[in-house]
């Protein structure tokens, strides 16, 4: 597509955006109230009925599960939640690290490693305040044990570079096929996504030790940080292996528009803040053409925003047609408050985009979502990001 067709479209929309922005926000539309449940939902491949699994968490970040039926639940203060026989426990796991909790700071990610049953560990995602004065805010990746009530022997394992924290900056984690620990962090309002000194703006592959892998793309380049596996990302708000492909995917925060479904390859550039197919919050361009010789294209984006988060691919028995989708929790769209949802992205067998779902939006539901996981039951559970914050399942409708 020419160029300036492409920037017209761009413009259009970002107007548009703009617009519906202004007016929701003078109307003051939030997301509605959580009600109790359960929802029965008519989407156009699936009839579904979503259930509360437990609510009452402020901010909930990251959700894990663990082999013997409990949940872990993060809340963006620095609490650990945990869910147990299906009732959220009062008191929050003992043994959390202090954080900076701050506008979107706070504790992130918790992730169990593959062999938890047998050594029990848990990683955990957060932002450290390093100095005051000046401020430095960090990202942290650490490692503890949990012996079902509490955390013991936290090491932390890697630490970013420091920025004075303006943007806030999300910090994701997955483990890959490969049975290396993959970690996402942001870089939003500084150009630290492509300086290979800096960890900030990247996706790094570790050994469950937090050291780098000996086979990175960058391992004994002069300028480079050997944990980096690609560069040029804003804000990878979430990760995901695509079952169908192996191939591990992130879902990108873009400015005011442009946010990124990625395909992660060794060694790759992904832009970031050199194009982008967004604006500016205050309205222009990030960059003339959102293209460029040697950066990868995203494999999806969106246009207007989605403001995304967690990303998943449906791996379940219940729901066929969803078996090529991804699917990311959506906080926002066009900027609009009290417009989450959750959008499911149809791939062809090819791995070409067909279509596009909106799912639980508005009166159907209509909360925030901030992650979304396949459960080891076979059922899809959504996080929402809202004060009273929930955890729902998607089951089939009776």
């Amino acid at each position: 597509m020419h160029a300036s067709l492409i920037r017209s479209l761009v413009c259009a929309v970002g107007l548009t955006a703009a617009l519906l922005a202004s007016a929701g926000a003078n109307a003051q539309f939030r997301s509605p109230a959580l009600g109790d449940g359960p929802w029965d939902i008519q989407t156009f491949q699936a009839h579904v009925q979503l259930e509360l699994v437990a609510r009452g968490l402020e901010h909930p970040w990251s959700v894990a599960f663990l082999p013997d039926g409990d949940m872990l639940v993060t809340e963006r203060a620095g609490r650990l939640r945990l869910i147990r026989a299906g009732k959220l426990q009062d008191a929050a796991v003992a043994g959390v690290p202090p954080v900076k909790s701050e506008a979107l700071l706070g504790l992130m990610e918790v992730l169990p490693h593959p062999d938890f049953a047998t050594n029990h560990l848990l990683y955990l995602t957060y932002h450290k305040e390093i100095t005051a004065e000046p401020k430095a805010i960090a990202m942290v990746l650490a490692r503890a044990r949990f012996d079902g009530a509490r955390l013991s022997d936290l090491q932390e394992l890697l630490v970013s570079d420091t920025w004075d924290g303006a943007g806030g900056a999300a910090a994701r984690l997955v483990f890959g096929p490969d049975g290396k620990l993959y970690m996402g962090l942001g870089a939003t309002r500084d150009p630290s996504a492509q300086n290979p000194a800096s960890l900030r703006g990247k996706i790094l592959r570790l050994n469950d030790d937090g050291t780098a892998a000996a086979d990175n793309p960058f391992v004994g380049r002069d300028g480079y940080r050997p944990e980096i596996f690609t560069l040029g990302h804003r804000n990878p708000a979430g990760l995901a292996v695509n079952p169908n492909t192996n191939e591990l995917w992130a879902s990108e925060y873009g400015p005011n528009g442009g946010d990124e479904l990625n395909i992660l390859r060794a060694g790759r550039n992904y832009g970031w803040p050199e194009v982008s197919f967004g604006r500016d919050y205050p309205g222009p361009f990030i960059s003339p053409v959102p293209f460029k010789e040697g950066m990868e294209m995203p494999v999806s984006s969106f246009i207007p925003g989605i403001s995304p988060s967690g990303l998943a691919f449906y791996t379940g028995a219940d729901f066929p047609t969803w078996t090529t989708s991804a699917f990311v929790g959506a906080n926002r769209v066009g900027q609009v408050p009290g417009t989450g949802r959750l959008v499911r992205v149809f791939y062809d067998e090819k791995g070409n985009e067909r279509s596009r779902e909106d799912l639980f939006e508005g009166a159907e539901f209509g909360q925030r979502i901030r992650d979304v996981r396949m459960g080891p039951d076979g059922l899809l559970y959504l996080l929402t990001e809202e004060q009273d914050g929930a955890l729902v399942v998607v089951k089939p409708a009776p």
